[in-house]
Order: C-alpha cells, then structure tokens, then sequence
C-alpha cells in the first residue's frame, strides 16, 4: 500500500470539495468510520463544518446515539468482542430514523439521536428536517460492509500496533481485527486514511479525493 501525508486541514478541505461538487438536488449520506483511538467524530465535525461553508446543509449524527439497550448489548458480558461486533449497533433504528429519509424519495425527516447508552434509555429527541441538497455526516465505528446506504464512505485506519497502543479497551481488539480481515474498510471505503498519528494523516494512493 502506498500512502500519500498531507496535513488534516488539507484532507478536511479536499473531501469537502468532492462531496459539495456532488450534483444538486436530493441528499447525501457520509460515514466518518474509525476505531475510537481514530477519533472519527471531530474528523466528521470538521468535515460538516467544511461542508456548511461551502453551502451545504449538513447534519452530524453518531451512531453511539443508535445503540442497542444494555440488555441486549451485554447479553453475552460487557466485553465481548463478538457481540461489539455483530450486536452493539442497531442498524434498523439507524437505517429506519436516519439513512432511509434521506434516500432519493424520501422525507428528509431525521431522528438525529435514538438511545442514551450510557443512561440506557431512549433520547426522546426531537426529529429535523434536512434541506434538500444536504449532506448527513454520520461518524462510528465498524460501519462498512453493512450494506448500510451511503454515498461516500471515509475510513480512518490504524495499523493493529497503533489501535493497540492507543485503545484503552484492550478486550474490544479482535473485534477490530476481525473488521479489518474480513470487510478490509481501508480498501473499500471511498477515502481510505491511515491515522496512525491523527495530526499527520496518509491518504490512501488509490482513493477518488
């Protein structure tokens, strides 16, 4: 793999080009995916923020906000790293409140947050509405190969030393590598970006930005 450095400022600004050049009319759907170490929720910040100075509307989402209850996501023990895997998110609220209103025909009508994991009860937020021709941002960790809807997918990769170095929930590692051996989320994501030190990124030599 051959990797180009740039400076984050510059990654922010180029992908922030490519996704406002997208056609007018409709929505467009990003993920920002990353291992927490990654820190894939300020990237999808500065990313939004970007967006919105180039006259698109753009709505921040974390799929933190569409977890499962504490019931079902520790089912099987608190670290369990099969259940990080395959139970922790519910990709039906995700796709049901959040990517499908804003696919072609839909209402643009958005749940931005569904469950306060760490209360462990439902947020009871509001809906917003998304103006036509904006960009969702939604920022989390092991979102590829899903098959979740998107339009641009950016993946923010840490080589397994770095991802050990750096995350805290050591017990929550196999759940990584098994991402990376089976999905290989640098390779299919439309922007690949080794994060190994965040404040110096590499793009992906292959990637459309």
């Amino acid at each position: 793999m051959r990797f180009r450095p740039l400076t984050l400022d510059l990654l922010v600004e180029e992908l922030a080009d490519t996704i406002a050049a997208r056609p007018a009319g409709g929505w467009a759907r990003v993920a920002v995916d990353g291992a927490p170490p990654s820190r894939p929720e300020a990237f999808a910040d500065r990313l939004a923020e970007a967006l919105r100075l180039r006259g698109r509307p753009a709505l921040r989402v974390s799929a933190r906000d569409f977890l499962r209850p504490a019931s079902l996501r520790f089912e099987r023990g608190r670290e369990d790293p099969d259940a990080r895997y395959d139970d922790w998110l519910d990709a039906g609220g995700l796709t049901r409140e959040v990517l499908a209103p804003l696919a072609p025909g839909g209402s643009g009508r958005v749940l931005p947050s569904l469950w306060d994991a760490a209360a462990d009860r439902a947020t009871r937020a509001d809906y917003v509405e998304l103006a036509d021709g904006g960009v969702l941002v939604l920022d989390g960790e092991l979102l590829l190969g899903r098959g979740f809807p998107f339009e641009h997918t950016v993946h923010l990769w840490l080589s397994a030393p770095a991802l050990a170095r750096r995350f805290a929930e050591e017990w929550a590692l196999p759940a990584f590598a098994r991402y990376d051996a089976r999905v290989r989320p640098l390779h299919i994501a439309d922007t690949g970006v080794r994060v190994d030190d965040p404040d110096h990124p590499a793009l992906l030599d292959d990637s459309p930005v």
